[in-house]
Protein backbone atom coordinates (compact mmCIF):
# COMPACT_ATOMS: atom_id res chain seq x y z
CA UNK A 1 0.00 0.00 0.00
CA UNK A 2 1.31 3.88 -1.22
CA UNK A 3 1.18 5.34 2.01
CA UNK A 4 2.08 8.89 1.05
CA UNK A 5 -1.33 11.31 1.75
CA UNK A 6 -3.49 10.91 -1.06
CA UNK A 7 -4.50 12.65 -4.12
CA UNK A 8 -8.10 14.77 -3.83
CA UNK A 9 -10.73 14.89 -6.62
CA UNK A 10 -11.24 18.39 -8.33
CA UNK A 11 -13.75 19.75 -6.03
CA UNK A 12 -12.07 18.49 -2.79
CA UNK A 13 -14.83 16.48 -1.93
CA UNK A 14 -13.65 13.18 -1.85
CA UNK A 15 -10.27 11.21 -2.58
CA UNK A 16 -10.35 9.43 -6.57
CA UNK A 17 -9.82 6.31 -5.78
CA UNK A 18 -9.71 3.13 -3.10
CA UNK A 19 -6.83 1.83 -1.33
CA UNK A 20 -5.88 -1.46 -0.50
CA UNK A 21 -4.73 -3.28 2.58
CA UNK A 22 -4.49 -6.82 2.77
CA UNK A 23 -3.70 -9.09 5.64
CA UNK A 24 -1.91 -11.91 4.97
CA UNK A 25 -2.93 -15.01 7.27
CA UNK A 26 -3.22 -17.59 5.12
CA UNK A 27 -6.22 -19.27 4.16
CA UNK A 28 -7.85 -16.23 6.14
CA UNK A 29 -6.13 -14.11 4.35
CA UNK A 30 -8.81 -10.87 3.21
CA UNK A 31 -8.97 -7.20 2.15
CA UNK A 32 -9.57 -4.29 3.76
CA UNK A 33 -10.82 -1.74 1.00
CA UNK A 34 -11.05 2.29 2.30
CA UNK A 35 -12.27 5.13 0.54
CA UNK A 36 -15.49 7.52 0.53
CA UNK A 37 -18.89 6.72 -0.35
CA UNK A 38 -18.26 3.22 -0.79
CA UNK A 39 -21.79 1.31 1.14
CA UNK A 40 -23.31 1.12 -1.67
CA UNK A 41 -20.98 -0.94 -3.35
CA UNK A 42 -20.93 -3.35 -0.51
CA UNK A 43 -22.39 -6.14 -2.92
CA UNK A 44 -19.63 -6.07 -5.17
CA UNK A 45 -16.98 -6.04 -3.00
CA UNK A 46 -18.71 -9.03 -0.90
CA UNK A 47 -19.23 -10.80 -3.86
CA UNK A 48 -15.92 -11.03 -4.75
CA UNK A 49 -14.68 -11.90 -1.34
CA UNK A 50 -16.85 -14.55 -1.14
CA UNK A 51 -16.06 -16.13 -4.85
CA UNK A 52 -12.46 -16.01 -4.07
CA UNK A 53 -13.06 -17.81 -0.96
CA UNK A 54 -15.14 -20.45 -2.21
CA UNK A 55 -13.67 -21.01 -5.53
CA UNK A 56 -16.17 -19.56 -7.83
CA UNK A 57 -18.91 -21.75 -5.89
CA UNK A 58 -21.44 -19.13 -4.84
CA UNK A 59 -22.24 -15.54 -5.30
CA UNK A 60 -25.49 -14.86 -3.22
CA UNK A 61 -27.53 -16.19 -0.50
CA UNK A 62 -28.42 -15.26 2.91
CA UNK A 63 -27.20 -12.44 5.52
CA UNK A 64 -27.64 -11.24 9.11
CA UNK A 65 -27.22 -7.53 8.64
CA UNK A 66 -26.56 -6.31 12.35
CA UNK A 67 -26.44 -2.47 13.06
CA UNK A 68 -27.63 -0.20 15.96
CA UNK A 69 -30.85 2.47 15.60
CA UNK A 70 -28.01 5.41 15.35
CA UNK A 71 -26.68 3.59 12.82
CA UNK A 72 -29.31 2.05 11.03
CA UNK A 73 -30.19 5.46 8.71
CA UNK A 74 -28.99 5.87 6.42
CA UNK A 75 -25.15 3.77 6.63
CA UNK A 76 -27.39 0.43 7.33
CA UNK A 77 -30.52 1.07 5.17
CA UNK A 78 -27.48 1.61 2.45
CA UNK A 79 -25.69 -1.61 2.49
CA UNK A 80 -28.80 -3.63 2.99
CA UNK A 81 -30.32 -2.08 -0.19
CA UNK A 82 -26.86 -2.73 -2.14
CA UNK A 83 -27.02 -6.42 -0.98
CA UNK A 84 -30.77 -7.18 -2.01
CA UNK A 85 -30.45 -5.76 -5.27
CA UNK A 86 -27.71 -7.81 -6.26
CA UNK A 87 -29.67 -10.50 -5.45
CA UNK A 88 -29.27 -11.36 -1.52
CA UNK A 89 -31.71 -12.19 1.14
CA UNK A 90 -31.08 -9.77 3.68
CA UNK A 91 -32.38 -9.31 7.38
CA UNK A 92 -31.54 -6.69 9.26
CA UNK A 93 -31.52 -6.49 13.21
CA UNK A 94 -31.31 -3.29 14.92
CA UNK A 95 -29.62 -3.21 18.49
CA UNK A 96 -29.32 -0.46 21.16
CA UNK A 97 -26.17 2.01 21.34
CA UNK A 98 -23.65 1.41 23.14
CA UNK A 99 -20.99 -0.42 25.29
CA UNK A 100 -24.09 -2.12 27.03
CA UNK A 101 -25.18 -4.53 24.53
CA UNK A 102 -22.21 -5.91 24.18
CA UNK A 103 -23.25 -8.78 26.88
CA UNK A 104 -24.88 -12.15 26.29
CA UNK A 105 -28.29 -11.99 26.16
CA UNK A 106 -28.16 -9.52 23.43
CA UNK A 107 -25.84 -12.50 21.83
CA UNK A 108 -28.91 -14.73 22.66
CA UNK A 109 -30.80 -12.07 20.31
CA UNK A 110 -28.36 -12.24 17.18
CA UNK A 111 -28.81 -16.49 17.34
CA UNK A 112 -32.11 -15.76 18.03
CA UNK A 113 -32.75 -14.24 14.44
CA UNK A 114 -29.86 -16.25 13.07
CA UNK A 115 -32.74 -19.41 13.77
CA UNK A 116 -35.53 -17.55 12.44
CA UNK A 117 -34.07 -17.19 9.46
CA UNK A 118 -32.70 -20.35 9.40
CA UNK A 119 -29.08 -19.79 8.64
CA UNK A 120 -27.03 -22.18 7.99
CA UNK A 121 -22.72 -21.74 7.30
CA UNK A 122 -23.41 -20.15 4.27
CA UNK A 123 -25.19 -17.50 5.48
CA UNK A 124 -23.24 -14.58 5.99
CA UNK A 125 -23.11 -12.02 8.91
CA UNK A 126 -22.70 -8.30 8.36
CA UNK A 127 -21.39 -6.09 11.30
CA UNK A 128 -22.74 -2.35 10.11
CA UNK A 129 -21.57 0.27 12.73
CA UNK A 130 -19.45 1.12 16.07
CA UNK A 131 -16.99 -1.02 17.75
CA UNK A 132 -19.52 -2.39 20.17
CA UNK A 133 -21.54 -3.75 16.96
CA UNK A 134 -18.44 -5.32 15.11
CA UNK A 135 -17.81 -7.38 18.25
CA UNK A 136 -21.08 -8.37 18.92
CA UNK A 137 -21.93 -9.43 15.72
CA UNK A 138 -18.28 -11.01 15.25
CA UNK A 139 -18.68 -12.90 18.59
CA UNK A 140 -21.74 -14.34 17.29
CA UNK A 141 -20.73 -15.23 13.46
CA UNK A 142 -17.29 -16.71 14.90
CA UNK A 143 -19.53 -19.02 17.61
CA UNK A 144 -23.20 -19.78 15.73
CA UNK A 145 -22.70 -23.22 13.76
CA UNK A 146 -19.14 -23.15 14.51
CA UNK A 147 -18.50 -20.36 12.78
CA UNK A 148 -20.69 -17.64 9.78
CA UNK A 149 -18.75 -16.11 6.93
CA UNK A 150 -18.61 -12.43 8.18
CA UNK A 151 -18.48 -8.96 6.51
CA UNK A 152 -17.06 -5.85 8.85
CA UNK A 153 -18.71 -2.35 7.73
CA UNK A 154 -17.12 0.00 10.29
CA UNK A 155 -18.56 3.01 10.61
CA UNK A 156 -16.97 5.00 13.60
CA UNK A 157 -12.99 6.05 13.82
CA UNK A 158 -12.31 3.81 16.15
CA UNK A 159 -13.69 0.94 14.39
CA UNK A 160 -11.83 1.76 11.32
CA UNK A 161 -8.46 1.90 12.70
CA UNK A 162 -8.78 -0.19 15.40
CA UNK A 163 -11.98 -3.11 16.23
CA UNK A 164 -13.06 -4.20 12.57
CA UNK A 165 -9.18 -5.41 11.57
CA UNK A 166 -7.73 -8.51 13.39
CA UNK A 167 -10.04 -10.49 14.07
CA UNK A 168 -10.55 -10.07 18.07
CA UNK A 169 -14.30 -10.31 18.66
CA UNK A 170 -15.94 -10.38 21.99
CA UNK A 171 -18.35 -9.33 24.52
CA UNK A 172 -17.92 -7.65 28.02
CA UNK A 173 -18.56 -9.51 31.44
CA UNK A 174 -20.13 -7.65 34.26
CA UNK A 175 -16.62 -7.97 36.12
CA UNK A 176 -14.15 -6.63 32.84
CA UNK A 177 -14.07 -5.92 29.39
CA UNK A 178 -14.13 -8.48 26.40
CA UNK A 179 -13.70 -11.23 28.87
CA UNK A 180 -15.49 -12.99 26.48
CA UNK A 181 -14.30 -13.47 23.00
CA UNK A 182 -12.64 -15.47 19.89
CA UNK A 183 -9.85 -14.39 17.76
CA UNK A 184 -12.20 -14.50 14.38
CA UNK A 185 -11.12 -12.93 11.10
CA UNK A 186 -13.48 -11.68 8.42
CA UNK A 187 -13.72 -12.47 5.30
CA UNK A 188 -13.79 -8.90 3.95
CA UNK A 189 -13.14 -5.10 5.86
CA UNK A 190 -15.22 -2.41 3.83
CA UNK A 191 -14.12 1.13 5.23
CA UNK A 192 -16.18 4.23 3.83
CA UNK A 193 -14.28 6.94 5.45
CA UNK A 194 -17.19 9.57 4.54
CA UNK A 195 -18.96 8.03 7.53
CA UNK A 196 -17.07 9.97 10.15
CA UNK A 197 -18.88 13.37 8.55
CA UNK A 198 -21.81 11.95 10.64
CA UNK A 199 -20.37 11.41 14.14
CA UNK A 200 -20.83 14.06 16.98
CA UNK A 201 -17.55 15.20 18.26
CA UNK A 202 -17.22 13.52 20.80
CA UNK A 203 -17.21 10.12 19.14
CA UNK A 204 -14.82 11.60 16.53
CA UNK A 205 -12.51 12.55 19.33
CA UNK A 206 -12.45 9.30 20.82
CA UNK A 207 -11.73 7.44 17.74
CA UNK A 208 -8.27 9.51 17.42
CA UNK A 209 -7.33 8.07 20.67
CA UNK A 210 -6.59 4.94 18.83
CA UNK A 211 -4.90 6.83 16.04
CA UNK A 212 -2.37 8.46 18.43
CA UNK A 213 -1.94 5.12 19.95
CA UNK A 214 -0.31 3.70 16.55
CA UNK A 215 2.53 6.77 16.26
CA UNK A 216 3.09 6.25 20.18
CA UNK A 217 4.35 2.28 20.02
CA UNK A 218 5.13 1.78 15.96
CA UNK A 219 5.87 4.94 13.74
CA UNK A 220 7.10 8.38 15.12
CA UNK A 221 7.10 9.80 11.66
CA UNK A 222 3.69 8.79 11.83
CA UNK A 223 2.45 11.14 15.15
CA UNK A 224 4.86 13.37 13.70
CA UNK A 225 2.31 13.11 10.32
CA UNK A 226 -0.61 13.87 13.13
CA UNK A 227 1.15 17.01 14.66
CA UNK A 228 1.48 18.46 11.70
CA UNK A 229 -1.46 18.02 10.45
CA UNK A 230 -3.91 18.82 13.09
CA UNK A 231 -6.32 20.93 11.34
CA UNK A 232 -6.64 18.74 8.47
CA UNK A 233 -7.53 15.82 11.57
CA UNK A 234 -9.92 17.99 13.62
CA UNK A 235 -11.53 19.58 10.44
CA UNK A 236 -11.65 15.74 9.44
CA UNK A 237 -10.45 16.54 5.75
CA UNK A 238 -11.33 13.54 3.79
CA UNK A 239 -7.83 12.98 1.89
CA UNK A 240 -6.35 13.07 5.47
CA UNK A 241 -8.59 10.99 6.93
CA UNK A 242 -8.02 8.46 4.20
CA UNK A 243 -4.41 8.71 4.78
CA UNK A 244 -4.66 8.87 8.44
CA UNK A 245 -6.78 5.42 8.61
CA UNK A 246 -4.80 3.45 5.52
CA UNK A 247 -2.16 3.87 7.75
CA UNK A 248 -3.34 2.95 10.45
CA UNK A 249 -4.41 -0.40 9.24
CA UNK A 250 -1.24 -1.13 7.78
CA UNK A 251 0.55 -0.76 10.88
CA UNK A 252 -1.99 -3.10 12.55
CA UNK A 253 -2.11 -5.45 9.65
CA UNK A 254 1.93 -5.58 10.23
CA UNK A 255 1.05 -7.01 13.68
CA UNK A 256 -1.64 -9.54 13.02
CA UNK A 257 -0.16 -11.27 10.32
CA UNK A 258 3.32 -11.50 12.56
CA UNK A 259 0.88 -12.89 15.67
CA UNK A 260 -2.57 -13.39 14.79
CA UNK A 261 -3.48 -15.15 17.83
CA UNK A 262 -1.52 -12.49 20.66
CA UNK A 263 0.58 -15.86 21.58
CA UNK A 264 4.54 -14.41 20.72
CA UNK A 265 3.63 -11.33 22.54
CA UNK A 266 4.13 -8.52 19.52
CA UNK A 267 0.48 -8.29 19.74
CA UNK A 268 0.25 -6.96 23.18
CA UNK A 269 1.56 -3.58 21.58
CA UNK A 270 -1.92 -2.69 20.51
CA UNK A 271 -3.12 -2.50 24.24
CA UNK A 272 -1.07 0.50 25.13
CA UNK A 273 -2.89 2.47 27.70
CA UNK A 274 -5.74 -0.34 27.68
CA UNK A 275 -4.88 -2.11 31.13
CA UNK A 276 -5.58 1.36 33.01
CA UNK A 277 -8.38 2.02 30.40
CA UNK A 278 -10.71 -1.05 30.59
CA UNK A 279 -10.26 -1.11 34.27
CA UNK A 280 -11.73 2.70 34.14
CA UNK A 281 -14.18 1.58 31.76
CA UNK A 282 -15.99 -0.99 34.32
CA UNK A 283 -15.38 1.10 36.81
CA UNK A 284 -17.29 3.79 36.01
CA UNK A 285 -19.44 1.48 33.91
CA UNK A 286 -19.65 1.28 30.37
CA UNK A 287 -20.50 3.66 28.54
CA UNK A 288 -19.80 6.62 31.41
CA UNK A 289 -16.29 6.99 29.65
CA UNK A 290 -16.04 6.29 26.09
CA UNK A 291 -13.57 3.32 25.29
CA UNK A 292 -11.47 5.94 23.32
CA UNK A 293 -11.33 8.81 26.59
CA UNK A 294 -10.28 5.44 28.57
CA UNK A 295 -7.41 4.80 26.31
CA UNK A 296 -6.49 8.21 26.02
CA UNK A 297 -6.62 8.48 30.06
CA UNK A 298 -4.43 5.17 30.08
CA UNK A 299 -1.81 6.04 27.54
CA UNK A 300 -0.72 9.40 29.73
CA UNK A 301 -0.81 7.05 32.86
CA UNK A 302 0.91 4.30 30.79
CA UNK A 303 3.60 7.07 29.60
CA UNK A 304 3.54 8.65 33.37
CA UNK A 305 4.80 4.98 34.56
CA UNK A 306 7.56 4.53 32.13
CA UNK A 307 8.66 8.08 33.39
CA UNK A 308 8.78 6.70 37.11
CA UNK A 309 10.68 3.54 35.83
CA UNK A 310 13.01 5.71 34.01
CA UNK A 311 12.39 4.49 30.40
CA UNK A 312 11.46 7.55 28.90
CA UNK A 313 11.93 11.62 29.95
CA UNK A 314 9.13 13.37 30.39
CA UNK A 315 9.19 15.30 26.79
CA UNK A 316 7.61 11.67 25.58
CA UNK A 317 4.73 12.00 28.09
CA UNK A 318 4.46 15.90 26.91
CA UNK A 319 3.67 15.75 23.42
CA UNK A 320 1.50 13.06 23.96
CA UNK A 321 -0.82 15.37 26.34
CA UNK A 322 -0.62 17.99 24.14
CA UNK A 323 -1.32 16.32 20.95
CA UNK A 324 -4.51 14.21 22.78
CA UNK A 325 -5.36 17.60 24.17
CA UNK A 326 -5.38 19.37 20.65
CA UNK A 327 -7.97 16.54 19.35
CA UNK A 328 -10.31 17.30 22.22
CA UNK A 329 -9.57 13.96 24.56
CA UNK A 330 -9.17 13.79 28.31
CA UNK A 331 -5.59 13.35 29.62
CA UNK A 332 -6.61 12.67 33.42
CA UNK A 333 -9.27 10.91 35.93
CA UNK A 334 -12.39 13.32 36.06
CA UNK A 335 -12.25 14.91 39.92
CA UNK A 336 -15.84 13.90 40.51
CA UNK A 337 -16.08 10.22 41.58
CA UNK A 338 -12.72 9.68 40.97
CA UNK A 339 -12.62 6.18 41.89
CA UNK A 340 -9.60 4.52 44.52
CA UNK A 341 -6.60 3.61 43.26
CA UNK A 342 -6.75 0.18 44.92
CA UNK A 343 -10.30 -0.62 43.52
CA UNK A 344 -8.78 0.36 39.66
CA UNK A 345 -5.63 -1.77 40.69
CA UNK A 346 -7.96 -4.75 41.82
CA UNK A 347 -10.17 -4.58 38.60
CA UNK A 348 -6.73 -4.92 36.53
CA UNK A 349 -6.07 -8.08 38.08
CA UNK A 350 -9.40 -9.26 36.03
CA UNK A 351 -8.26 -8.50 32.91
CA UNK A 352 -7.34 -11.08 30.57
CA UNK A 353 -3.87 -9.57 29.81
CA UNK A 354 -2.95 -10.34 32.98
CA UNK A 355 -0.50 -13.49 33.14
CA UNK A 356 0.01 -16.31 36.31
CA UNK A 357 -1.33 -12.87 38.50
CA UNK A 358 1.28 -10.63 37.15
CA UNK A 359 -0.07 -7.39 35.81
CA UNK A 360 1.24 -6.50 31.98
CA UNK A 361 1.80 -3.30 30.66
CA UNK A 362 2.93 -1.69 27.82
CA UNK A 363 5.32 1.27 27.92
CA UNK A 364 6.75 2.93 25.67
CA UNK A 365 10.39 3.71 25.89
CA UNK A 366 10.89 6.16 23.23
CA UNK A 367 8.26 7.37 20.79
CA UNK A 368 7.72 4.75 17.93
CA UNK A 369 8.60 2.10 20.26
CA UNK A 370 6.99 0.39 22.99
CA UNK A 371 7.72 -3.03 25.07
CA UNK A 372 5.54 -5.20 27.52
CA UNK A 373 6.19 -5.37 30.94
CA UNK A 374 5.07 -7.57 33.53
CA UNK A 375 7.31 -6.77 36.41
CA UNK A 376 6.23 -3.22 37.48
CA UNK A 377 5.65 -2.32 40.77
CA UNK A 378 2.05 -2.07 42.09
CA UNK A 379 2.96 1.08 44.37
CA UNK A 380 4.34 3.08 40.93
CA UNK A 381 0.68 2.05 39.75
CA UNK A 382 -0.96 2.93 42.51
CA UNK A 383 1.33 6.48 42.71
CA UNK A 384 0.62 7.14 38.68
CA UNK A 385 -3.60 6.69 39.34
CA UNK A 386 -3.38 8.88 42.42
CA UNK A 387 -1.63 11.86 40.74
CA UNK A 388 -3.80 11.18 37.46
CA UNK A 389 -5.03 15.15 37.09
CA UNK A 390 -7.51 16.19 34.84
Amino acid sequence: MDASPPQQSPDGIEPVDTLTVQVYLGDRSYDIIIGSKLLDSLATFAGGWIERITDGRRQTGKCLLVTDRHVVTPHAETVASSMQQSGWLCETLVLEPGEQTKRLSVAADVYDRLVGIQADRQTVVIAVGGGVIGDLAGFAAATFARGLPLIQVPTTLLAHVDSSVGGKVGINHDQGKNLIGAFYQPWGVLIDTHTVSTLPEREYAAGLAEVIKYGVILDSEFFEYLEQNLEGIVGRVPAVMRHVVASCCRLKADIVEQDELERTGLRAVLNYGHTFAHALESLYGYGTLLHGEAVAIGMVCASQLAERRDMIAADVTQRQIALLQAVGLPIGLPERDRPDPDAVVSRMYLDKKTVSGQLRFVLPTELGHVTVCDDVPVEDVRGVLQDSAP
